[in-house]
């Protein structure tokens, strides 16, 4: 596929809070392998694979599934020109830079080790992990091969959010005093299907918890700073599901419903309820309030650091709240997106973007790059935490940066 031009060489990368040194051979595009990429469609084709096309920087060199042929049928519907029948094959080949793995979190540590292995930089879906401990194993990995790594919190990248912490920070509301966060999860509810009956089994690692409330709780923290203590109700009260065509019911052992509340370093008072299901309702709803003023974020669906993102505004003697249009500086080069706030692949291209220019060496200065292993391995040890909040039922003071 057509592809643009960036110049790589060799640099030190600053990543997320880590600072590691990954050299890279000088080279005109960063050659992607996909882990997971199928030809009957999935996020990685939703969401990857249109961000990638339309980057410059990028070339979608090759593809690995779970047998052969499945590979072969992908790279043939994607025009990726290698397939390969095993993630440790497509780890070894000369011509992937960048291993990305877009598979269900349950294998993501068997399939992303070959990589940090070869010593190949890794993009990974989040959860990193299915557990602290397999996150934890990654991310010292990754350190001990020094290799650049990024993991799909991408909520970090939106435009509309990147906007929202820098209105913060200087001082729209004034002093944040407290912020309240309500979602959903969908997959959690009363009925189940095929592609998400993993989900119902919490030692998956892919939980309400984990991914609707991880995702957000990643944005929140990265928006107002990360919690000094919480306290949690984690349920589940819906322990048998029905599947959605043959009516059979099936035991769920993953939560259902989250209250979490707590105090942010900053002292901020803060609330996020999840619920799984949909909403008849409110979809998604996160509010900011301060001293001088308030700030409202919503969005178009409930999985909503997949699509589209309003920011409202209001302070001082202003009327009711107004929409607040996200400068274009935020937009980075990626103008040509701008229409496409609703996409999958929107925020995921802004990623990409960022990931380009840390491994380009064309950061700027005063900009943060993706969140990598060591960040995810943090985060994963956060909702520990607040799980053990939910399980003692006392309040939990969390260590520097959500640990």
């Amino acid at each position: 596929m057509a592809m643009g031009r960036s110049v790589v060489g060799e640099q030190a990368v600053a990543s997320a809070g880590v600072h590691m040194t990954s050299t890279f051979p000088r080279r005109e595009l960063i050659r992607v392998g996909v882990v997971g990429l199928s030809a009957s469609g999935g996020w990685a084709a939703t969401a990857h694979v249109p961000a990638l096309a339309e980057l410059d920087g990028y070339e979608l060199r090759a593809v690995s599934a779970s047998s052969g042929e499945s590979a072969r049928a992908a790279g043939e519907k994607y025009a990726v020109p290698l397939a390969f029948g095993s993630a440790e094959e497509l780890a070894r080949s000369d011509e992937v830079d960048l291993v990305v793995v877009t598979v269900k979190v349950p294998h993501h540590l068997e399939l992303i080790r070959p990589a940090l292995e070869a010593g190949k930089m890794v993009f990974s879906e989040w959860p990193l992990g299915a557990d602290l401990a397999q996150a934890e194993e990654l991310a010292d990995l990754a350190q001990r091969m020094g290799v650049l790594t990024a993991v799909g919190l991408q909520a970090r990248s939106a435009p509309p959010l990147r906007y929202l912490r820098d209105l913060v920070a200087d001082g729209y509301v004034g002093r944040v005093l407290s912020t309240s966060m309500l979602g959903w999860g969908g997959p959690w509810g009363a009925m189940y299907d095929d592609d998400h009956a993993y989900l119902l089994d919490v030692t998956s690692g892919a939980t309400l918890l984990t991914i609707p409330f991880g995702h957000s709780v990643d944005a929140l923290t990265m928006v107002l700073g990360e919690f000094r203590e919480v306290s949690a109700h984690i349920e589940n009260l819906r322990p048998e599901v029905t599947h959605v065509t043959s009516g059979a019911v099936a035991v769920k052992s993953t939560e259902d419903q989250i209250a979490v509340t707590g105090l942010l370093e900053s002292g901020a008072v803060a609330a996020m309820q999840f619920r799984g299901g949909t909403s008849r309702a409110t979809g998604f709803h996160w509010e900011i309030n301060g001293t001088q003023g308030d700030l409202v974020v919503k969005a178009d669906h409930d999985l909503w650091w997949m699509g589209r993102l309003r920011l409202y505004g209001a302070r001082g003697d202003d009327g009711g709240l107004a929409e607040l249009p996200v400068h274009a500086r935020y937009q980075r080069s990626l103008t040509h997106w701008t229409e496409r706030s609703a996409e999958p692949a929107y925020n995921v291209a802004h990623e990409y973007a960022l990931l380009r220019d840390q491994i380009t060496g064309s950061l700027a200065p005063d900009e943060d790059g993706v969140p990598d292993f060591r960040h995810a391995a943090r985060r994963h040890a956060m909702l520990e935490r607040v799980r053990e909040a939910a399980r003692t039922g006392r309040k939990v003071a969390l260590a520097e940066h959500g640990a």
